[in-house]
């Protein structure tokens, strides 16, 4: 029992940064209908700022508080990664908008390559580690066997932060003009200009949205794993598509909810069958639910406009 209950601790954790990242996914596929292949990439990136600018704040300005470095870290990370998406969205996604469905497609898929190319030639091909940002460990309670079940503060961390964001977007596509425009944008997006709504601007504002939460990610994953490479885009940003598709694409809570289902069945299957074949659960679990709810699981029926 205390060996489940680690791992189901573990599968959250995991499960959370797979849904940050799906979110990102799940809102500008809600929007224009595109699956932004780049946005793994995109990830992997914002790690490699948090990771530059802890380093910066810990050797060049002496901040020896970890936790305050974090914040900082977070905060730059969201705006850098955002301005970076910003840039590749006017540049290779919005001329491509009118044109043929695959076009975007294949733009999203060569950003991809570049920003991964991009930082193994700048960063190199090595793993990139970080000092421990906090070791604090907290022993929930230790069964007969004598094994503890742990939960640390870096995982506590994760979880805080992947509801309070889950829970401040929901509010903004709920409750505010951008989540209205949004949802027009969704519904019909020549209505929508029609309307008065600037649907370029909201577009941008998607991206951008979805790559500050990528970055917030990507400072979790830093914080947790304590090391980054360039290849490190591709799996977790698989993962999270499938986490978006399995949770119902188009829906933040969805998202997240497939984040966490993929996170749970990798590390239960890891631990009760075989580590070797972790991916291959997640995914078979995938193709088992869309067989019988192509929608995903909190998604909406598509309906045909005609």
């Amino acid at each position: 029992m205390e060996v489940f209950v680690q791992q189901v601790i573990n599968g959250i954790t995991i499960g959370s940064l797979y849904g940050l990242i799906a979110i990102g996914y799940t809102m500008v596929f809600g929007i224009i209908g595109m699956v932004n292949f780049a946005h793994g990439d995109v990830f992997m990136v914002s790690a490699f700022f948090a990771l530059i600018f802890l380093l910066v704040l810990t050797s060049w300005f002496g901040i020896a508080s970890m936790t305050l470095a974090l914040i900082l870290v977070m905060v730059v990370a969201m705006v850098l990664t955002g301005l970076l998406v910003w840039a590749i969205e006017r540049i290779a996604y919005a001329p491509l908008r009118g044109s043929f469905r695959l076009a975007p497609l294949i733009s999203a898929i060569g950003m991809s390559i570049v920003l991964s190319n991009f930082i193994q030639v700048a960063q190199g091909p090595r793993n990139k580690p970080i000092p421990p940002v906090t070791r604090d460990v907290y022993t929930l309670w230790e069964g007969a066997s004598g094994y503890p079940v742990n939960i640390s503060l870096k995982q506590i961390i994760i979880w805080v932060v992947t509801a309070l964001l889950l829970a401040a977007f929901w509010y903004v596509v709920q409750k505010t003009a951008l989540g209205r425009a949004q949802r027009a944008c969704e519904q019909d997006r020549k209505m929508a200009s029609l309307l008065g709504i600037n649907v370029d601007r909201t577009i941008s504002l998607t991206f951008v949205i979805g790559a500050a939460l990528a970055a917030v990610a990507g400072t979790m994953f830093l914080m947790y794993y304590g090391v980054v490479v360039f290849s490190d885009g591709f799996t977790p940003g698989v993962k999270a598509f499938t986490a978006a598709v399995l949770g119902g694409i188009g829906s933040l809570p969805g998202a997240v909810l497939g984040g966490l289902l993929i996170g749970l069945i990798e590390t239960l299957w890891g631990q009760y069958v075989s580590a070797d074949y972790q991916n291959v659960a997640a995914f078979s679990i995938l193709v088992i639910v869309l067989i019988f709810m192509p929608q995903g699981l909190l998604g909406r029926p598509e309906v045909e406009k005609v």
